[in-house]
């Protein structure tokens, strides 16, 4: 049933007798102009959430979800984003983090960053299917006859094990303590009330600090359940609505002679005033729609500043601001000059460190398009891409897109043993960063769509966290393979050139050399056989056991392949991605003449689409 009107109606709403059907028409028509309704596809928004700030001023950040592409809507936590999939009455039914709505084996840090929200928590009616467990003990015979949707009947049969039964998760906790438990990934399922099975996805329940739920006169508040601190609004008995004040509030609701009824008319006696209603009603909906803005066939300040504010929901960098954290851009604190704009590292005034791309933007069309693509960027949230803070447009300067700074510096830096660096990189870690940032370049071409493509990478591209992950930046925000409709191989060349790129900087990663011949000496030595004679010093290649002498190889071989064959379209990055991958899989090093045990590919890459990627061919990778 639709929702009731809201409160601020006209008086003679109140005793009005209609008929379920005639109600829905009657409320679609009569939301008054000012009355902010906001949809995402086929999703309409409730408070307290909102797409836009003016809407709701008081209501917390968290609250504020993104729609992407009109079709899909996203709550961020963090610095995590979830697709919304339904809005239950006291919840977000949210999907996991990822391409495909059944994949495997999901993550259990995927949903860490709900632990530490204020305002959401994971809500105890999750049902888990756990696999691989080394402790049968967590089964619970309770749901174990539960229908579940089909997308898993082609998986083993998992544990099932209710989070209302707290013998193992507490409220508030993460799911780390399944992995604890010997489990290598996890479903999730909801079951509510009057649904006939269970919904895929996970059950996020939020609440509202007391000081800022109003709620209205016929409403009361309700504690949330697993949200500390957290309230809601809900309406008296007899009575329908949303319950809040600024919300739809709370309307009297009845039964008399088989309908519905809504008002003071549920104690009085029936007016028919039908036609009239509708008639002023259908007035007022012509009015709202003949108010409406008409929509810009060409670029205009309006259009640029809504998408600015989609793409930098986070924060609005001014350029005074930029220019003060980064010396001016003076030289010093450049990191990299490439065609895809230059890269500064910088601090802000809070003394954090950011690291800020300087593009080149010609016409308004190169701005819409670096806001479009920052957007993706941002949503995807992909943990092997730099996380963008921001960025600033000001019409008398170059755009600037502002990441994080990870810690440990770039790639470049660490291969050359610039200033600063003290430790080298192992064949271990090396082999690990190429890994991490072959499948997110192949995520990206392959998983996003429009795809992004990098354009010109480079080792310096690449920054490192504390973990010495994979962070990559630089991206060419200005190249887009859909702009030249003139040139139908132009996403291919973007796609073939990251290729040929990723190849000289895996060769970079195992000669330790960096010059424009690279590719040309490293090149004529490896097709004679005297790999030798340019692998990294520090490598110690000839000290390494015949394991570690094999995977250099291999990966010098994928590095000349990435550059005779990547710019003809033979190789492609989720080839590149796929056979690092499967080098990466084997469990055991050698180090110093004694073993050690690898982190399993689960492990390392647990929370990104890469499993699914490995396990699917190239070709059904790329298809559209």
């Amino acid at each position: 049933m639709a929702a009731p009107p809201p409160r601020h109606s006209l008086p003679f709403l109140l005793h009005i007798s209609l008929p379920i059907p005639s109600l829905f028409l009657f409320l679609l028509l009569f939301v008054p102009c000012s009355v902010h309704s906001s949809v995402c596809g086929n999703l309409e928004i409730p408070f307290p959430f909102s797409l836009n700030t003016t809407i709701h001023p008081s209501i917390p950040d968290p609250f504020l979800l993104y729609c992407l592409n009109s079709t899909s809507l996203f709550l961020n936590l963090t610095l995590q984003s979830y697709r919304i999939l339904q809005f239950l009455s006291d919840a977000v039914l949210v999907d996991f983090p990822g391409p495909s709505p059944c994949r495997h084996y999901n993550d259990f840090n995927s949903f860490s960053p709900v632990s530490h929200s204020p305002f959401f928590a994971i809500s105890d009616d999750n049902l888990f299917a756990l696999y691989d467990c080394n402790d049968s003990s967590l089964c619970k015979p309770t749901c174990q006859n539960l229908v579940l949707p089909s997308c898993d009947s082609n998986y083993p049969p998992a544990c099932c094990y209710p989070l209302s039964d707290r013998s193992l998760w507490r409220n508030r906790g993460d799911f780390s303590v399944f992995s604890k438990m010997g489990c290598r990934g996890f479903s999730s399922w909801v079951f509510e009330k009057g649904w006939r099975m269970g919904k895929r996805g996970v059950k996020l329940e939020w609440g509202l600090p007391r000081n800022l739920t109003s709620c209205d006169e016929n409403g009361f508040v309700v504690n949330a359940t697993n949200v500390s601190d957290g309230v809601r609004c809900s309406c008296s008995d007899g009575f329908v609505g949303d319950g809040y004040a600024n919300g739809f509030g709370c309307f009297k609701s009845c039964v008399k002679n088989g309908r519905q009824e809504y008002g003071s008319s549920c104690n009085t006696k029936q007016r028919r005033v039908l036609a009239p209603l509708f008639i002023i009603a259908s007035l007022v909906g012509l009015f709202c729609i003949l108010k409406r803005p008409i929509k810009q066939t060409t670029l205009n300040s309006s259009h640029t500043n809504a998408l600015l504010q989609k793409a930098c929901r986070t924060r609005l960098f001014t350029y005074h601001e930029l220019q003060q954290a980064t010396r001016g851009f003076e030289d010093n604190a450049k990191l990299v000059d490439s065609r895809n704009g230059a890269i500064f590292a910088g601090v802000l005034g809070d003394g954090s460190r950011v690291v800020v791309h300087r593009l080149q933007c010609e016409n308004k069309a190169d701005v819409m398009n670096v806001l479009s693509q920052i957007e993706v960027l941002y949503v995807l949230a992909h943990k092997h891409v730099a996380h963008i803070l921001g960025c600033c447009i000001d019409p008398d300067n170059p755009p600037l897109v502002v990441y994080e700074h990870p810690d440990n510096d770039t790639l470049e830096k660490h291969l050359h043993h610039q200033k600063g660096i003290k430790q080298t990189l192992d064949w271990y870690r090396r082999l690990k960063i190429a890994t991490e940032t072959a499948s997110v370049l192949a995520f990206l071409q392959c998983e996003v769509s429009p795809p992004i493509f990098h354009n010109h990478l480079e080792s310096c591209h690449i920054f490192l966290d504390t973990n010495f992950s994979s962070k990559v930046l630089g991206f060419g925000l200005l190249s887009s393979p859909t702009e030249d409709k003139s040139h139908p191989l132009e996403a291919s060349s973007f796609h073939n050139n990251d290729v040929y790129d990723f190849g000289v900087v895996l060769l970079e990663m195992v000669t330790g050399l960096k010059n424009s011949d690279l590719p040309m000496v490293a090149l004529q030595k490896i097709r004679i056989g005297k790999l030798e004679e340019v692998v990294d010093p520090l490598l110690y290649y000839h000290e390494k056991p015949p394991q570690i002498k094999e995977q250099i190889e291999i990966v010098a071989d994928l590095a000349t392949r990435c550059l005779l064959f990547g710019r003809d379209g033979k190789l492609r990055m989720s080839d590149v991605s796929k056979e690092l991958t499967h080098l990466m899989k084997e469990n055991v090093v050698f180090v110093d003449g004694g073993s050690m045990r690898m982190p399993t590919i689960e492990e390392t890459f647990s929370n990104s689409s890469l499993l699914q990627m490995i396990s699917m061919s190239p070709d059904s990778i790329l298809a559209p």
